[in-house]
């Protein structure tokens, strides 16, 4: 029988299991079907990114206001990939727990991670495309498009250790956003839990790379249309620039610090 722990949610020890098992089962999943919830996962993280760009463009909010909203409105991002289902790098980030417990192997690990990845990017540039053709950044007489823009622009000019330090900031709420997720068992539950942590993230400014797989390329392909300055040197290698270290402090926020360390505190067999 299952241990029922305050308003019915999984206990923190099962909850480490359930994590652990579900690693097992995202490294096995099929390669279309990696593939395919990897596609979705990136635009619905990007669909998160519009709301966002949306709302905080209103240049008559405040500060706290506007970084209030923002968050919360980005939020539909992790909403959509853990109600809807997808597949998320950041959030998979999490399979280090079923690998520091030997349930798969490095080969496991490190496939799924490229595979969600590179499927995430595919699905953060078709919504991209999408929103460039749809017009949608003319609203508010262009405001969006250039609030876009200096979005990109700040995130491609982001210096290197900046951007590790902000993505290892950012992955642990998104992993624990996730993992709080997990521990409920209605809809309302895992909604509850994702906001929070991920308003959070947002307004304090971290780095997320799946995220910056839309507003970086986005902002490229509007600065043309919405000429600002400081966006001359917005480009496709400061795309790259900025992903690089934001991956690998995602890597570090989510794997190490969140994953690594529940293992070590509910999963790790005491040595005989």
């Amino acid at each position: 029988m299952t241990e029922i722990f305050g308003f019915d949610a999984y206990a923190p020890k099962e909850l480490a299991e359930r994590v652990e098992s579900l690693g097992v089962a995202k490294a096995r999943l099929p390669l279309v079907s990696q593939i395919a919830l990897g596609v979705l996962a990136g635009g619905f993280i990007g669909l998160g990114a519009l709301y966002f760009t949306l709302v905080t463009s209103d240049a008559n909010l405040g500060f706290a206001a506007s970084r209030l909203l923002g968050g919360l409105t980005f939020s539909l991002g992790l909403i959509l990939v853990v109600v809807a289902g997808a597949e998320l790098f950041t959030g998979n980030n999490l399979l280090v727990l079923a690998w520091a417990s030997r349930r798969i192997t490095t080969r496991e690990l490190l496939r799924n991670w490229l595979i969600i990845y590179l499927a995430n990017f595919i699905g953060a540039l078709g919504l991209v495309v999408l929103v460039f053709l749809s017009n949608h950044w003319q609203m508010n007489g262009s405001a969006v498009a250039m609030h876009a823009v200096k979005i990109a622009a700040a995130k491609a000019a982001l210096p290197f250790w900046e951007a590790f330090f902000k993505g290892i900031l950012c992955n642990i709420l998104v992993c624990l956003a996730v993992w709080l997720a997990l521990a409920g068992r209605s809809v309302v539950d895992k909604i509850f839990a994702i906001v929070f942590p991920i308003s959070a993230f947002v307004a304090a400014g971290f780095e997320h790379s799946v995220a910056n797989m839309y507003f970086i390329p986005l902002g490229i392909l509007l600065k043309e249309q919405v000429p600002i300055g400081g966006a001359e040197n917005l480009s496709w290698l400061g795309l790259g620039s900025n992903l690089l270290p934001v991956t690998l402090g995602n890597i570090v926020g989510g794997g190490a610090m969140v994953a690594l360390v529940y293992y070590l505190i509910y999963r790790r067999q005491p040595k005989s």
